[in-house]
């Protein structure tokens, strides 16, 4: 009798002490004012991206004071957490608490699924739901057991707030401490394709006494880094596959040709001069040359572009204290829109280059050229950089009986061409859309201006440019572009930092990459009068491929970053391979590289042949990519 009288006495204290708790928690929750808790700005489409983690009883979990209470009956219980779901107070109090429908919905049917089939309840939940039952409670006394569970279920609401700061994109100025400590002058040289505004750039660039150039392809980082050297400005070059000393010792130079995605924040210089600075707004790409821009610790900051991105220029360096000195430039050549197409390959002239938008009408047009003995030139964004130079190399020469040059929208910025005339094959191009969907369209007018200002370079042969198309369809349609100015720019594309999302990882230790990505994108919060975020499909499908590859999360983010295609077989096979190679600690080694692309390789006979040499190379081009950037990491 007496061990039966001291176990009750402990059961009924400790049963107690739990209850006395749990009101004094509910009734600082039904006290505290509106603005207590901040409320979430989720909407349905951020509430997706978070899946419940699954809640098992654990040992602690025994009803304790079961001879006190009366025993739940599972209609009674049903029934009860049916009507508290529905209470105006509940769904107010955890709408402010960070569950919009979506999520309450979930939290809400985990909760009681947990109510129901274990076994039995916790102690101070079984008290309040018991009294409830009695008339001796409110059924609001179950929120806060309710969102301690929810909490469970979704360990993003502990942290939401945190999350918010983190993804709080609204003053990327800041981001760049070394270049807030200069008073930078920034210059924007403004014109259209031939008309001297990188000249003018490179010529402050290469007589100061240190510098960098960011351009937007390895062609142009290489023809910049030549054109230094050349002219006695020792210049490195530094792309995301290779670099390049100007002196034997390889000692390091105080200018460096770099591409814009591989421009150094912490090294501060005389010069730099940021290349195509319109690109801004791509979709993809854009976020470089935002972070070009904003963090370049420079005294003296160059941009060549088009004159659509002036106010938007000026409005990003308003946020950094800085204003902006606007050089403009006419076009050095005439360019003339001819009235006839040119509807057969037997019009073809000498210093013609055809424009085409897809990889089968480049090899179309070429092997019809050929057929005719006319000897081409061709030139595509997925060549091999040496490759492409030989063939601009062979083109250029007067001397060489090639006359025509083939090629994509590849020659619109980089090579040096020497080009008579401009021959748009057609107008239609594949895209990517803000939402990051492919679509066919007309070309863009900046594109149109862009791709015809190549023809009548000044400094060559040709003392005139001409324009026109294959189609005669298409010529009112090209005049048309071509008559217009490029729209004004008015967003720069953000993206988030390795550093931003590790923070992620840190307060989500369990979510995917690609759904940290997504929760970061969907919770950010940006100027769009400026800004936007650029598309992450691309690292999230590479992270996809890898999730189930044990890797940090900086170095997982580093691979996702790899600039592939995705669209081709081989190079996500040997990326996957990449990976798990690197998460074991095991040595990516030529030898081991070779044994997966079967080389050596014979030449290529066929079509088919050729596409799988350019994927081979693409390899290689990821194999150097990776040994760059996780050596700097």
């Amino acid at each position: 009798m007496f061990l039966y009288r001291a176990r009750c006495i402990r059961t009924f204290c400790l049963t107690n002490k739990i209850f006395l708790s749990t009101i004094n928690k509910h009734i600082r929750i039904i006290t505290s004012q509106p603005n207590r808790g901040k409320k979430s700005d989720c909407t349905q489409n951020i509430s997706l991206l978070f899946q419940p983690v699954l809640v098992k009883p654990t040992p602690d979990d025994i009803n304790v004071g079961a001879e006190l209470t009366t025993t739940l009956r599972k209609t009674d219980l049903l029934k009860l957490l049916n009507s508290f779901i529905q209470v105006k107070e509940v769904i107010k109090l955890s709408t402010e608490y960070g569950l919009d429908n979506y999520l309450r919905k979930e939290a809400f049917n985990s909760f009681r699924r947990y109510c129901v089939e274990i076994e039995s309840l916790p102690v101070d939940l079984h008290v309040v739901i018991s009294d409830i039952l009695q008339g001796a409670g409110n059924i609001t006394d179950i929120f806060p057991y309710f969102m301690k569970h929810a909490k469970d279920i979704f360990p993003h609401l502990e942290c939401l707030d945190d999350l918010k700061k983190i993804s709080d994109l609204r003053t990327p100025a800041n981001w760049y401490p070394v270049a807030r400590t200069i008073t930078r002058k920034i210059i924007f040289h403004a014109g259209p394709t031939n008309s001297g505004k990188t000249y003018h750039a490179l010529e402050r660039f290469m007589v100061a006494k240190s510098g960098v150039y960011c351009g937007p392809l390895k062609l142009l980082a290489a023809e910049v880094f030549n054109k230094c050297n050349s002219y006695g400005t020792p210049c490195d070059l530094i792309t995301g596959e290779e670099r390049k000393y100007a002196t034997s010792d390889k000692n390091f130079s105080k200018h460096i040709s770099c591409t814009v995605e591989m421009m150094a924040l912490n090294v501060p210089c005389e010069v730099a001069v940021i290349d195509e600075i319109q690109s801004i707004k791509d979709f993809q790409r854009g976020w470089a040359w935002t972070r070009a821009l904003l963090g370049v610790p420079a005294n003296e900051v160059h941009l060549c572009g088009e004159a659509a991105a002036i106010d938007l220029v000026k409005s990003l360096c308003l946020t950094t204290g800085e204003s902006v000195e606007v050089r403009k430039y006419n076009r050095l050549t005439e360019l003339e829109v001819q009235n006839t197409a040119l509807r057969s390959l037997n019009h073809i002239q000498r210093g013609d280059c055809i424009v085409c938008f897809s990889k089968n009408d480049i090899y179309t047009v070429s092997r019809n050229l050929e057929e005719k003995n006319i000897e081409v030139a061709v030139i595509y964004g997925s060549l091999p950089p040496g490759t492409k130079l030989a063939q601009a190399a062979k083109f250029n020469d007067i001397h060489h009986p090639c006359k025509v040059l083939v090629a994509t929208d590849a020659i619109g910025m980089g090579l040096n061409l020497h080009i008579r005339r401009i021959i748009f094959y057609s107008l239609i191009k594949p895209a990517v859309n803000d939402r990051g969907e492919r679509e066919m369209n007309t070309i863009s007018v900046s594109s149109a201006l862009q791709i015809a200002g190549r023809a009548g370079r000044y400094g060559t042969q040709w003392g005139k440019g001409y324009v026109t198309t294959f189609k005669p369809e298409d010529l009112l349609t090209l005049k048309n572009l071509l008559s217009k100015t490029p729209d004004i720019i008015s967003q720069a594309g953000l993206h988030p930092t390795a550093d931003q999302i590790e923070l992620y990882a840190y307060h989500l230790p369990k979510t995917p990459l690609s759904n940290l990505m997504d929760i970061f994108v969907s919770l950010c919060t940006v100027d769009d009068s400026m800004y936007f975020i650029c598309n992450v499909d691309d690292l999230k499908f590479l992270a996809d491929m890898i999730e189930h590859v044990p890797l940090p999360i900086r170095d997982r983010y580093i691979f996702c970053c790899a600039p592939i295609n995705r669209k081709i077989p081989l190079i996500c096979t040997t990326f996957l391979r990449f990976a798990r190679q690197y998460s074991k600690n095991e040595a990516i080694t030529f030898d081991w590289i070779c044994l997966h692309i079967n080389w050596p390789l014979s030449p290529p006979k066929t079509l088919i042949d050729l596409i799988q040499r350019e994927a081979v190379f693409d390899v290689l081009d990821l194999y150097l990519w990776l040994s760059v950037v996780l050596k700097s990491k």
